[in-house]
């Protein structure tokens, strides 16, 4: 194993365990706020606003675990579906198979992808997806929509993406392109689309 992929391994399994010891604490405070929603006659805005966030927290924890953690089993619409709620940006899948399944691999590059184009979209908008298991194209549409400096190059170049790894707000950009190298499948920017459009990206295998 190179220390690359070593790295990564380790990566992987602490943000798992980071992931499991949080989710397991705001499944508590879910619970509480379920019970204690029961019991209240009035919810107050604040109230109904801590189990909001107490929710939205939820499932952007499940997101990352099964988008940084180590590769887990494959993925359905349905789950892709349920892991969407993690993101701000609304997640449009319509172009799909109602019956397509991805891989593990697929599938957890396919959760990276929409974690960067969720950063992608500061402002909210949609994200777009089509193709089939084994080809999947995804389009960013909204205010400001813009990928992140580097993916392209990134997703040719190991070394550069190795090197771009120090700041944390742009983490999600050599990450995504590293787990391509590292599960051996291919990230790239498409050309071609309506003008002022931004390029899709495209996740395919080697």
């Amino acid at each position: 194993m190179t220390a690359s992929a070593e790295a990564l391994r380790l990566a992987e399994n602490m943000a798992a365990r980071l992931c499991h010891d949080l989710g397991g604490s705001i499944g508590s405070l879910n619970q509480a706020l379920e019970l204690a929603a029961l019991e209240l006659a009035h919810q107050s805005e604040a109230f109904v606003l801590a189990r909001q966030a107490a929710a939205e927290l939820a499932h952007k924890i499940r997101l990352m675990r099964a988008a940084w953690g180590p590769t887990g089993s494959t993925l359905d619409l349905p789950g892709l579906q349920g892991f969407a709620k993690g993101l701000r940006a609304e997640v449009d899948p319509s172009a799909l198979p109602a019956d397509i399944v991805w891989q593990p691999s697929m599938g957890r590059l396919l959760l990276n992808v929409l974690l960067l184009a969720n950063e992608s979209l500061p402002r909210g908008g949609r994200i777009a997806l089509g193709g089939d298991a084994a080809d999947i194209v995804v389009a960013i549409d909204g205010p400001i929509a813009t990928w992140p400096v580097g993916l392209a190059r990134y997703s040719i170049d190991r070394e550069a993406a190795e090197a771009a790894i120090g700041d944390p707000r742009g983490l999600q950009v050599p990450l995504t392109a590293l787990l391509a190298f590292g599960l051996g499948l291919r990230l790239s920017l498409l050309l071609g689309g309506p003008h002022g459009s931004v390029p899709p990206l495209r996740l395919s295998e080697r």
